[in-house]
Formats: structure tokens, C-alpha cells, sequence
């Protein structure tokens, strides 16, 4: 059953005295954090880590490939993989966009995955995908509710803060996406084998490999790994890795302080001028230009909100 948006109001009570400052708000609980943003954003690549995503005030428009996924209050984000992809945050000052963001934990999820499947097993469908906004359920919103009132009281965030956190996640794969989240854990068929091979490029996204490899690694010929890689990410796998490098050469811009040429060639680049070009055509702008216009709007905490679930390597 849907809600109504009318309960929207206890949420935002809940979550805005957490979510004071701007970016993003790490909690006491692993994986648990709250997002404020105080002013709209325009359309920007990124890259958030798997987690499901709750805005309960405020809009946000996730693009995808050719799809455009709304996420707002009545509705959450489950991101199954980390798949670069373009967002516009809708806010303002007086009304900020506030959320919440819980991390996908395999090993959590692996246990409920199995103790679901032993009460009663899941029927197979076609692949799931990877990123989509449900319909807040009442059960989704109650198990919302009990995590945030958690987060203000210490006593309670320590001896039932993973127990809170569970219940998102059971409450998340009853609903749509349970297929996908259910897949992260399983090591069956052409998504399980997609899932595997995206882990590892997100971590070793500045090494050489080449498609004829990947294919290898997913146990696939290349027409068919190609096929089914390109269906599951929205790029192709030259496309995807030339997105993790730009993206991650973006936070080492703004964030780390390094120079151009460090940063090309601490994500795998060869070519200054190619990592120059490349850059400029995906984030509209030079990465000097970039780093000069960032900092003169002071943009810090917004640039930390993105890169803090950024690729790490």
C-alpha cells in the first residue's frame, strides 16, 4: 500500500535537527548518514556507493542512460551498483532538500537473503535493475521513523541501531527492487556475473584492462558480455571505466588538492591533453576552469556530500 504524502511532516521533524549543515551528515551508525542541501543544483555526474536513498523534503532527478528517475518525498532510491549517472538536487533555503542514505552492506544483506529464502524462496525473473525509485510503503516509512528516532537518543542508536537499519533493508527487498538487492549476494546468472565485474573496476579503475579481459572475468564471450553489460549499466565498459576515472579525477581536484597532471595520472591516464579533453566534454568545463569556479562559489561542503561515497583507491 502507498501512502500519503501527509506523514511527510513527522520525517522532516525527525531528520532536519540532524541535518543541520550542508552535504552530507555522517551518524553514530555505519553506513547511516543524513543529506541537506540548501540550494538547487544542476544537472552533475555522479557516483554514489549502493545504498538506498530516503529524501523526505526537496526533489532530486537522477539520469540514467535514456532513463529519468524521480526521488522525493513518497518515494526512495535503491542504487544496487555504482553506476556513474547525472542528478539535479531541487531546493532552496527556506526549503532545503533533506534525506536520509543507508549504505548497502553485503554481509547484512547476505544473512537476510538467506533467512528470506529458507521461509520462502524467491521466484527467478528477468535481470533486475540497478537503480529505481519506489513507492514509499507504510511498512518502509514505520521502519524510516524508528532508524531517525533512534539517531536521537545514543543509548537506543548503540543497542538497536543495526536492528533499525535491518528493518530498512528487509522492508527494501519485499518491495521492487528486492530482485536486485537479492542479486548483489547471489553468484547466479548474467547479472551475478555484471555485479562481480563492476566491484572490480570500482576498485582498480586506473588499471589496463580491456573488454577481451572483463568477458573473461564474467565467464562470457565479449559479444555477450558487451550485450549484457551495456543493459545493466547504461554504458558501454569503456564508457563506464573512462566515467570512474573522470569522476574519482574530480575529487582529487577539488578535494585533495592535486594538479591536473597528478590527477590524470593517478586514475590511469596516459595523456594529460586526452584527460584534459575528456574531462571538459563530461563535466562541461576545463579541470582548471572546474577547480577556479568551484572554489569561488565555496562549494565544499556540497563537493565533499558527492565524493564522501565516491570511489575510493
Amino acid at each position: 500500500m502507498t501512502i500519503s504524502l501527509a506523514p511527510a511532516d513527522e520525517l522532516i521533524g525527525l531528520l532536519a535537527p540532524l541535518a543541520e549543515r550542508e552535504g552530507f551528515t555522517e551518524t553514530p551508525l555505519a553506513g547511516v548518514s543524513l543529506m541537506a542541501m540548501h540550494r538547487p543544483r544542476p544537472r552533475t555526474p555522479l557516483i554514489y556507493e549502493p545504498g538506498l536513498f530516503v529524501v523526505v523534503q526537496g526533489n532530486k532527478i537522477g539520469y540514467l542512460g535514456n532513463r529519468e528517475i524521480h526521488y522525493g518525498p513518497g518515494h526512495y532510491l535503491v542504487q544496487t551498483l555504482p553506476l556513474p549517472f547525472e542528478c539535479v538536487t531541487l531546493a532552496t533555503r527556506d526549503v532545503p532538500m533533506l534525506g536520509l542514505a543507508v549504505r548497502l552492506d553485503p554481509a547484512m544483506l547476505g544473512e537476510m537473503v538467506a533467512a528470506m529464502d529458507e521461509a520462502r524462496p524467491a521466484v527467478s525473473g528477468p535481470d533486475p535493475v540497478p537503480m529505481a525509485s519506489v513507492a514509499m510503503t507504510e511498512g518502509m516509512r514505520g521502519a524510516v521513523v524508528r532508524l531517525l528516532r533512534a539517531l536521537h537518543d545514543p543509548a537506543e542508536a548503540a543497542a538497536m541501531g543495526v536492528a533499525r537499519v535491518r528493518d530498512i533493508l528487509f522492508e527494501a527487498m519485499k518491495g521492487e527492487q528486492g530482485p536486485a538487492l537479492r542479486a548483489l549476494v547471489r553468484h547466479q546468472g548474467h547479472y551475478s556475473r555484471i555485479v562481480r565485474v563492476l566491484s572490480r573496476l570500482h576498485t582498480h579503475f586506473a588499471d589496463d584492462i580491456s573488454v577481451a579481459a572483463m568477458a573473461r572475468e564474467a565467464n562470457m564471450s565479449p559479444s555477450t558480455f558487451y550485450l549484457h553489460f551495456r543493459q545493466i549499466a547504461h554504458a558501454s565498459p569503456l564508457q563506464y571505466v573512462k566515467r570512474l576515472r573522470l569522476i574519482k579525477a574530480q575529487q582529487l581536484l577539488l578535494q585533495e588538492a592535486f594538479n591536473v597532471n597528478q590527477a590524470a595520472m593517478r586514475v590511469g591516464y596516459r595523456s594529460v591533453s586526452q584527460f584534459s579533453r575528456d574531462y571538459k566534454r563530461y563535466f562541461g568545463a576545463s579541470p582548471l576552469r572546474h577547480r577556479r569556479e568551484e572554489g569561488a562559489l565555496d562549494d565544499t561542503p556540497y563537493r565533499q556530500s558527492l565524493t564522501r561515497s565516491l570511489i575510493t583507491g
